[in-house]
């Protein structure tokens, strides 16, 4: 009980940090709208030219997937990398490694608390995204359920994967390069940009083998019943198989813990 109130205290004031730059997310926030927008413009303009390629999928459920998928991906990726980099350069890692509960529960908490602070401004959104593009109801209640579910799997793989790379910081000190490049992989393969049924047979392939659509297109396309609830399952995959992989390097960190500064 003592490490879960010192988790929930962390991941309080990871959320009043995030709310110090309110501003800057509100304008983030207006990037995404336009972004909706654009990407309106853009698949109109591709079922215009060629409709027999659009399938079982409808425009509506293409820019509706275009406009969930946008405010999902800056929800968890709202262009913030792990703290740990900034941490280990400042030497703050010896003050968290001396504190009472983990080092990886800190992270995770942390980074769960700001995705929290931001989830008020996403909500104030909603209705100008819904007119940048689309926002069509699901057809069930079991769909929103299940998107309700796979949201929250893939709020936890999008904070495991950010860690995993973030403990990079242990054997290089500037990670900014990895991070941008980071970021560009999980935008193409979650299906931010592009969905998988639109992706050709072997990248989808490829796509799939990855845990980045676990992060955007799955929740998104079990709420427009693309895809079926099992789906959900190869999330939980995903997070069991993310954290061991974390708790690994993590231990191989341990062993490369320089302070510098402080």
């Amino acid at each position: 009980m003592k490490s879960l109130r010192a988790y929930l205290a962390v991941a309080h004031v990871n959320a009043r940090t995030v709310l110090l730059f309110r501003s800057n997310y509100v304008v983030s926030v207006v990037g995404v709208i336009l972004q909706i927008l654009l990407l309106r413009i853009v698949w109109t303009a591709v079922y215009a030219a060629s409709p027999e390629r659009a399938g079982a999928v409808t425009l509506p459920e293409m820019v509706s997937y275009a406009t969930l998928s946008s405010l999902q991906f800056w929800l968890f990726n709202p262009g913030n990398v792990s703290p740990i980099p900034k941490r280990v350069r400042d030497g703050k890692i010896a003050v968290d490694l001396v504190r009472p509960v983990g080092f990886l529960g800190q992270i995770v908490s942390g980074q769960l608390g700001s995705i929290a602070a931001l989830a008020p401004f996403l909500l104030l959104a909603l209705p100008f995204a819904a007119l940048a593009g689309s926002l069509q109801a699901s057809e069930s209640v079991s769909d929103t359920t299940a998107f309700a579910a796979s949201l929250l799997f893939g709020l936890i793989i999008s904070v495991l994967l950010s860690s995993i790379v973030g403990l990079a910081a242990f054997w290089t000190l500037e990670v900014g390069g990895l991070f941008m490049i980071y970021q560009v992989i999980s935008q193409f393969f979650s299906g931010a940009l592009v969905p998988l049924w639109f992706m050709p047979g072997w990248l989808r392939t490829v796509a799939q083998m990855l845990p980045f659509q676990a992060v955007t297109y799955t929740p998104s396309a079990i709420y427009l019943g693309q895809i079926s609830h099992y789906a959900l399952l190869s999330q939980i995959l995903w997070v069991v198989v993310l954290w061991c992989i974390l708790r690994l390097v993590w231990a191989r960190a341990l062993n490369r813990v320089v302070v510098q500064g402080g």
